[in-house]
């Protein structure tokens, strides 16, 4: 033994017996006791290195705490150690474990290690302590499948991954102290099942990045629901666990919205391009046509000349057709120029149309990306879409101009650039990471000038990623999301070690420059569509703290190490070009240009991204977004000069001038045998019938030897004719309009077909028939037709047309034919099918995605077959998502054994039909979208659908019972189908989201059909007729459905409902009829009661509609005019009692002066607002100077409205008026009635009038009935103009002198007259003078007036005369004057008992009277009385079907005849007395 291994010894014996001490054992006898030992410990010194353990061959836990051990030895000899803790030392790796099988807990916190291995052989595992080391990525875990706790705290960890998934059993885990930034780092936890404690910000450590996020609770809750504690808190409340999901399904739909937006700018803008294009091709298609016509024609000619040549044998006529020949042949030629520079022309437009397009679909793809990000990161990454009015949006705009110099670009022949949009970057973890590592910089160095300048330091740089370097299609969507990547990325690329940006645009761009113009040339077989292949870019411009910066020396690469004092390092391009300037114009902006490269790309914080493109000298093509406001007018499309159509004239005139030829519109034996100039038809091999009308071939089957058949320019739609012809070869139908080729048969020799510019749309069936019938085809042109998904034509045709060596003039090459076969083999769905698009996942992934979940399942998750296995029976039971989209499938079949499905997606292939689906009982969500399917048949038996989608197919409805037997079904969407009803929607009352976006709805009547669905929070009409058709669409939306919260992609505010239910609410229009009397036969309609039905507004339009309604009781509602009434055509009766009625138009007011609601009002053309010019006056209001209204009126129900000022009524235009109650108003002035010279009959009781002017009854000459019962009349003044008068009704007014009775005697045919409740009629004392004075009166008081009575009252009256006492006497012979009830006439009769809710007059003092009124009476009155008033508050007109009133003296006369439409609706009964 050496001297060192001696002391060496020696020191592992003073470590074993310090070791011994510290444990309580004795070094002597360790070797004896050592192996009973189960637990060992050392704390903070004594231990230097782990020696001495193979004396404890039991031990079952070791602690070993604050020492200098540098690496894990001599466990080995410690098989059984079930708990290790090696903690507070300086362990540089994790070994020496690889015995310690038996291990469950090992604590290795607070070291130095930097990786996680060597722990394979731990299988039994469960608690894990890493945290306080330098680890900056997990790995090494996969077989610690026991793990029940990891603690990863303070360690240096950005990024999780899949490194946890094996971890199956983790329950408890702490991140905290760690650099994780990102939320969906965090969705990777959310495959961890059982993990129940998730620490990401502990107390004892530091928070991670993105624990200072917004919404960072929401997001982990909603991903984790099973966590129960969250950083230190219970978090297993459900209330939280609700809250958390219903704000990511809010945060889903809004999103959901905002992405179909941008799908329907997009669909309006691909629209627009359709119209340009079609613009653009209108002119060359015109030319191909009349070009291709007269080549067909000399082509025509050209084979008979040749064919008179053989035949003749004279010398002179071989010269003459060698000469035309040849004539014929030069203008052939320059007519095939002329063609083909037209088919380039036409090429152009295609390729300019289809750059277009691409361009905005990228848009649309990046600002769905975008709102995806948004939604992902919860709201914590934003993008902002700027215009001119933000002052960020200018000043990005300035500097952009600033910093572009048109001298970079003149080789290029760029004279601008365009910018066409600048989205700002709202990234919360960048920005807090960019403050931060500037923070970090300027602390320090605090004492140096530079940290009190730093702002100084701060520059907006350009960065445009360079496509030949980048490793990402898509590096220009990554940076907003994840910033820049580092410099050793950047050097990994075959670029600088750094961060490479430029202050100009020039520099920035040159490289994507470079690529795109060699890209072009290598591509220049094919006509460009833009003569700048990099017109359109993007650049980010990003916020750089530049710090110490220096300039690059040359010959020094660009590395940090080469520049250890700086942070950023700066090379002038001036210097570069100095040389190639020299001899051309010099600009001063090259001085300052620089390309700037920053070595830690934390200071690069990206802020704004450019959407650009360069104008250049020849710009000819419209720009894209010259289209984004409106459609591009044909003059914007690629100039023709007149000089390409000059020469289009000079070749079509050249000699020789063909003769028209006349047309055939129909084929006959004799005309075929003119044509092929033959004998007999089985020798003609050759048929040409070009330019003719011909659309049917009838005899064509007869020409058994034809081989070559020419038919362009036809009229054909079909080619039925043309069948069963077994030696045609050739076969030439362009030029026509066929739709189909159903109807070929029984071509089997038929080699080459040409099809162009025909009316084709279905590839699939039409290259079926050719499959079939013409079996041995090798050349088929079929370019110019309208083909339905036109990008796949190609290979549905080369994957059913096996023998085809020339498709559209193009050689077929093997490697794309045997691809189109594979295409074709995957079209149908079979084992290998399911194998590879299904998946078996129990639950739907918590994610914050818009994908359906079969597409989420399918994208996140392996399939979980491999071919190469061999499947166990049953195999198929296990699917529960499949996702066969774009797989050209024609039907759904072999899915029966798919019995517990609950995802499928069909979408972007053939299907016409729903079937297959029958044993799919689980299903939960489907989707069907891109098809040409046209009904929902098949989906019966899916009871637990919850999401349907059937998006840009053919349904023309909604089949209401299928929709009923989808109890469940949460989510329809229908947008872009042919749908123009809503019926059978109203059966689907579970739907919280419809997009009916796209589609044919054009009624309101549709909207009703939504009223039943009362959870329906999302609909979309966008692209609806009804959307532009219908006035204040939007608010008449939200009225009509009140809960919705998004309508059309916008959220519905709380000031579009308040302004919804000011415009619509109580607003009488035909939809509200239809939707009160369940139908929409308007014509029908001949009465309408509408009662108590808050009507406040009346909109029936069009007023034809209602033609035949007579009879219109609205009372009990909130109209303040006739609004829509008056255009009404034939109204009779009109009921508007206890309503707010001012005046039959409403009056202007001053615009200043109008509320809102009124300005509301003032909007709707119906509501009457406008009509009047000024404040209406007595003289301006009278029937001779304004229109009248309503001529058909002639009872009219004002009743209870409020009315104190009949000339503002306007009533005076109602000419035609029979019948006028304004029965309980505050009228205090009767004034206003001159233009009702028809009026009848007149109520006016309970109102406030206390006198009658002059003018009160002027005009009312016929007037019969008149009711001023419950006023407060003194005097009987200015009644004199109704000699027509039969009834006057005086009741309960303030009468005190039997005078005033006495003026009455003006009226020469009054019959009754009530007076009760007045003063004058106590006691009755009033009798005997009125009958006395008014000689025709028959009834007073109700009572009758009988020949007793009225001679009694002539012989008092002599006496009174005759005697000055003036004291009543008794004549002898007389019946004493007693009141007795007389017969009541059936319509003379008027007694009014006053409604006791409505009186406001105090009427205790009448009791009495009442009581004897109502006492004298008697069973019949009492009947004849309810059935004529009908009720206490209401009165109804004596007119019968003339208009006048019938006196009778009949006592049991009808009381029907009071009404004058039978029909009308009738006051109800009045409770009983």
């Amino acid at each position: 033994m050496t001297q060192n291994e001696k002391l060496g010894l020696t020191a592992d014996e003073e470590i074993i017996k310090e070791l011994c001490v510290s444990n309580g054992l004795c070094y002597e006898k360790v070797c004896q006791e050592g192996s009973g030992e189960t637990v060992l410990e050392m704390f903070f010194s004594g231990f230097p290195c782990m020696v001495g353990l193979s004396l404890f061959p039991r031990l079952s836990r070791l602690t070993i705490v604050g020492q200098s051990i540098s690496s894990i030895q001599g466990l080995e000899y410690c098989p059984l150690l079930r708990e290790l803790w090696v903690v507070e030392c300086k362990l540089n790796e994790i070994s020496g474990l690889h015995n310690c099988v038996h291990l469950q807990k090992l604590f290795l916190y607070d070291n130095n290690i930097q990786q996680i291995s060597n722990l394979e052989m731990l299988v039994d595992l469960r608690v894990l302590w890493l945290n306080k080391n330098q680890i900056s990525d997990i790995q090494g875990l996969n077989s610690l499948v026991n793990l029940e706790e990891l603690n990863l705290a303070d360690n240096a960890i950005e990024t999780l991954g899949h490194s946890l998934d094996p971890n199956i059993n983790l329950q408890n885990l702490n991140l905290s102290g760690n650099k994780i930034s990102s939320f969906k780092e965090l969705t990777h936890l959310t495959r961890l099942l059982r993990l129940r404690h998730l620490s990401l910000k502990d107390p004892q450590s530091v928070p991670n990045p993105l624990c200072l996020l917004y919404n960072y609770y929401i997001h982990v809750i909603y991903h984790m629901p099973h966590l129960q504690c969250l950083d230190t808190y219970d978090i297993s409340s459900k209330h939280l666990k609700d809250f958390a999901e219903s704000t990511v399904m809010k945060k889903v739909m809004y999103y959901t919205m905002r992405v179909r937006c941008a799908q329907r700018q997009f669909d309006e803008l691909k629209a627009k391009l359709r119209q340009q294009r079609r613009d653009q091709i209108q002119l060359p298609e015109e030319r191909i046509r009349v070009l291709a016509r007269m080549l067909r024609n000399l082509e025509c000619e050209l084979s008979h000349v040749q064919c008179a040549g053989k035949k003749s044998g004279e010398p002179e006529d071989l010269t003459s057709d060698l000469r035309h020949e040849q004539r014929l042949q030069h203008k052939l030629d320059a007519l095939k120029c002329r063609l083909k520079f037209w088919e380039r022309r036409l090429e152009e437009v295609v390729s300019c149309h289809q750059h277009n397009v691409a361009l905005a679909s990228d848009r649309k793809e990046m600002m769905v990306h975008f709102l995806l990000l948004e939604l992902e990161t919860v709201g914590n990454i934003r993008f902002e879409e700027g215009n001119t009015s933000e002052p960020w949006f200018t000043s990005c705009y300035d500097l952009l101009l600033s910093r572009f110099c048109v001298w970079d670009y003149k080789p290029q022949h760029i004279t601008g650039i365009k910018i066409n949009r600048i989205i700002r970057i709202h990234n919360r973890a960048l920005r807090q990471r960019f403050q931060d590592k500037v923070h970090s910089l300027i602390c320090r160095q605090e004492s140096s000038p530079f940290s009190q300048n730093y702002k100084c330091c701060m520059e907006y740089l350009f960065y445009v990623p360079d496509p030949e370097h980048s490793c990402e299609s898509d590096e220009i969507l990554q940076i907003p999301e994840n910033g820049f990547k580092t410099a050793d990325a950047y050097k990994a690329l075959g670029r600088e070690r750094a961060v490479p940006l430029s202050n100009s645009v020039s520099v920035s761009d040159r490289l994507r420059m470079a690529f795109m113009q060699k890209k072009s040339c290598s591509t220049s077989g094919s006509s460009p569509a833009d003569p700048l292949p990099f017109r359109h870019g993007q650049l980010i411009i990003s916020k750089v703290f530049l710090g110490r910066s220096a300039a690059v020396r040359e010959g020094r690469p660009i590395d940090c190490h080469h520049y250890p004092k700086a942070n950023s390092v700066y090379l002038s391009t001036s210097s570069k070009t100095q040389n190639q300037t020299a001899q051309t114009d010099s600009c001063d902006c090259r001085q300052q240009q620089k390309l700037w490269y920053i070595f830690d790309h934390e200071m690069v914080m990206p802020e704004y991204l450019v959407d650009f493109e360069y104008v250049s000298q020849d710009t000819t093509q419209p720009f894209l977004d010259s289209l984004s406001s409106s459609h591009t007018s044909p003059s914007d499309a690629p100039s023709v000069s007149r000089v390409e159509l000059d020469l289009d004239e000079e070749a079509l005139n050249l000699e020789p001038i063909l003769n028209p030829h006349p047309k055939m519109l129909s084929l006959d034996e004799k005309s075929i045998l003119t044509v092929a100039r033959a004998n007999v038809l089985s020798q003609i091999t050759v048929l040409n019938l070009h330019g003719n009308s011909l659309n049917k071939l009838p005899e064509i089957s007869r020409l058994t030897a034809l081989k070559h058949l020419t038919l362009s320019f036809n009229e054909f739609t079909h080619l039925d004719d043309i069948s069963h012809m077994p030696n045609l070869e050739y076969l030439d139908v362009s030029f026509n309009h066929i739709s189909s080729l159903d109807g070929l048969r029984g071509l089997g020799r038929l080699i080459e077909l040409d099809l162009r510019w025909n009316q084709l749309t279905q590839v699939r069936d039409d290259m079926n028939v050719l499959r079939k019938h013409a079996p041995a085809l090798l050349r088929l042109d079929t370019r110019h037709n309208p083909w339905h998904r036109n990008e796949c034509v190609r290979m549905v045709v080369l994957g059913r047309l096996k023998t085809l060596t020339h498709l559209d003039d193009v050689l077929v090459m093997e490697e794309e034919a045997a691809a189109a076969i594979q295409v074709v083999a995957r079209s149908r769905i079979n084992q290998a099918s399911l194998m590879t698009h299904s998946r078996t996942d129990s639950e739907r992934p918590r994610s914050l995605s818009l994908l359906s979940t079969a597409h989420l399942l399918t994208q996140i998750s392996p399939s979980p077959w491999k071919h190469s296995q061999e499947l166990e029976s049953g195999w198929t039971t296990k699917i529960t998502a499949l996702n066969l989209d774009g797989q050209r499938l024609t039907r759904l079949s072999n899915l029966d054994r798919l019995v517990n499905l609950r995802w499928a997606s069909f979408d972007n292939n053939e299907l016409t039909r729903i079937e297959g689906l029958e044993h799919c009982l689980l299903l939960e969500e489907l989707s069907l979208n891109n098809n040409s399917i046209s009904r929902l048949e098949g989906l019966c038996a899916m009871h637990r659908l919850t999401r349907l989608s059937i998006n840009s197919n053919h349904l023309q409805c909604l089949d209401g019972d299928v929709l009923d037997r989808l109890p469940n079904l949460h989510f329809l969407s229908v947008e872009n189908n042919i749908i123009s009803s809503l019926h059978g929607l109203q059966r689907s009352r579970s739907l919280f989201e419809l997009y009916v976006g796209n589609n044919d709805i054009s009624t309101t009547r549709d909207i009703y059909h939504l009223k039943a669905l009362s959870s329906l929070i999302i609909l979309d009409l966008y692209g609806n007729p009804l959307v532009n058709k219908l006035e204040n669409y939007r608010i008449y939306m939200v009225f009509h459905l009140p809960s919705l919260k998004a309508l059309d992609g916008v959220a519905v505010e709380t000031c579009e409902s308040e302004t919804a239910k000011d415009v619509f609410e109580g607003r009488l229009n035909a939809d509200m009829v239809a939707e009160k009397l369940g139908h929409t036969n308007y014509r029908e309609l001949s009465e309408l009661n509408l009662q108590s039905s808050s009507v406040r507004m009346v909109d029936l339009v069009p007023a034809d509609l209602f033609v035949n309604l007579r009879s219109i009781n609205l009372e009990h509602n909130n109209l303040t005019s006739f609004s829509g009434l008056i255009f009404l055509p034939n109204i009779k009766v009109l009921s508007l009692n206890y309503n707010h009625i001012e005046s039959i138009l409403p009056r202007q007011k001053v615009q200043s002066h109008m509320s809102n609601k009124q300005i509301l009002y003032h909007k709707v053309s119906s509501s009457g607002y406008g009509q009047l010019n000024s404040r209406p006056s007595r003289e301006g209001l009278t029937g001779d100077n304004l229109e009248p209204l309503m001529s058909s009126l002639e009872v009219l129900h004002l009743g209870h409205n409020g009315i104190s000022n009949l000339i503002n009524l306007q009533i005076s235009r109602l000419t035609n008026l029979r019948a006028l109650f304004l029965q309980g108003n505050d009228i205090s002035q009767v004034d206003g009635l001159d233009g009702l010279r028809r009026l009848r009959e007149l109520v006016l009781d309970r109102n406030r009038i206390k006198s009658l002017s002059e003018n009160s009854f002027s005009g009312q000459g016929v007037l019969l009935d008149l009711h001023l019962a419950e006023n407060r009349i003194r005097e009987l003044n200015h009644l004199q103009p109704l000699k027509g008068l039969r009834r006057l009704f005086l009741d309960m007014n303030k009468i005190q002198d039997i005078s005033e009775l006495e003026k009455l005697e003006l009226l020469p045919s009054l019959i009754e007259l009530s007076v009760v409740g007045n003063p004058v009629a106590r006691r009755s004392l009033h009798r005997l003078p009125v009958v006395l004075h008014l000689s025709t009166l028959q009834v007073l008081d109700g009572i009758t007036v009988t020949l007793e009575e009225r001679t009694r009252a002539e012989l008092l009256n002599n006496e009174a005369q005759g005697s000055s006492s003036g004291a009543e006497m008794t004549l002898p012979g007389l019946v004493p004057l007693v009141t007795r009830p007389a017969p009541l006439r059936g319509t003379g009769i008027h007694t009014h008992i006053p409604d006791q809710q409505e009186d406001t007059h105090d009427t205790s003092r009448y009791k009495k009277q009442r009581a004897v009124v109502s006492l004298l009476r008697g069973v019949q009155s009492d009947v004849n009385f309810r059935q004529i008033r009908g009720s206490s508050g209401h009165y109804m007109t004596a007119l019968q079907q003339t208009g006048f009133r019938v006196l009778s003296t009949i006592s049991n006369a009808d009381p029907e005849t009071r009404y004058l439409c039978h029909s009308g609706p009738r006051p109800p009964p009045p409770p009983p007395l």
